[in-house]
């Protein structure tokens, strides 16, 4: 049996909005894993995660100058199911199940289900490339997107890889890491992300839907502390980014885009 368990917090901060005001937040995500090598062939494990985002507005011009949200959850929990057909050749399916939604909202309505579908093949003892693709109904709306998985030991120092974990929130994204020695890594990658939120009864849009979508590009700085334990520092910048409010029904209430906007975050995490 492996098991890990990380903490992070993330902090965007103050971002213009194109037809005025700004906004800024910042989230704290607790998650843990658990998997079980069952035979030779199959494992199977299960995850846990909760994510929790506080809002600021200030001004936001396009959503009638009030805040369209403010505090969101997002409690989920997936299964981790895989099967060896060979050596070099592996498939996986991680069926989820989860609720978004503001604080004060009902959570009946805030229902996300899906899948992740994976499949990779082992061309050399360094390299390890595959496709996945996520399927997650995410409040009244179904998103599909492809991914590429890529484990890629160019040599001793340098990898490609994904630094994320596929979910309802987008695709694994691509990094590069240089580790000059055991205890250090540096890396930059991007990824992309698109969530949605049940809002409460009394906000701009009641019992509407919130989503925020953005491009992260990130640099990042870890310190290993023995085989187990790991920090990690990320600074970047959210590119492309787009707030949009939704009615009840689902029709769009109001949308803005933003700015380039710095955000930070660090993560503590712990292998047993």
């Amino acid at each position: 049996i492996s098991a890990s368990a990380a903490l992070s917090g993330i902090n965007q901060f103050d971002t213009d909005l194109d037809h005025g005001g700004d906004f800024r937040w910042a989230a704290g995500i607790a998650s843990g894993r658990v998997t079980r090598q069952i035979t030779p062939q199959f494992s199977a494990g299960f995850a846990l995660r909760y994510d929790f985002e506080d809002w600021k507005f200030a001004r936001p011009v396009a959503f009638g100058g009030a805040a369209p949200w403010s505090h969101l959850n997002a409690p989920n929990i997936s299964l981790d199911l895989g099967y060896a057909f060979d050596s070099d050749l592996q498939v996986g399916i991680s069926p989820l199940l989860g609720w978004a939604f503001e604080s004060g909202a009902k959570t009946s309505d805030a229902l996300t289900f899906g899948a992740i579908l994976v499949a990779t093949k082992v061309f050399s003892p360094g390299l390890r490339v595959g496709a996945g693709m996520g399927i997650v109904r995410q409040i009244d709306d179904t998103k599909v997107f492809p991914f590429l998985i890529v484990n890629w030991q160019i040599d001793d120092r340098w990898r490609l890889g994904n630094p994320f974990s596929a979910g309802p929130a987008g695709g694994a994204g691509l990094e590069l890491t240089y580790a000059p020695d055991d205890h250090w890594e540096f890396a930059g990658g991007g990824a992309y992300r698109s969530t949605r939120y049940r809002l409460d009864d009394i906000g701009t849009a009641p019992g509407g839907i919130g989503e925020n979508r953005f491009f992260p590009l990130f640099a990042r700085v870890s310190r290993n502390f023995g085989a187990q334990t790991k920090v990690d520092f990320y600074a970047g910048v959210a590119l492309g980014g787009r707030l949009k409010l939704e009615d009840a029904n689902g029709a769009t209430f109001a949308k803005d885009d933003s700015s380039t906007a710095p955000l930070i975050g660090l993560t503590l995490s712990h292998r047993y």
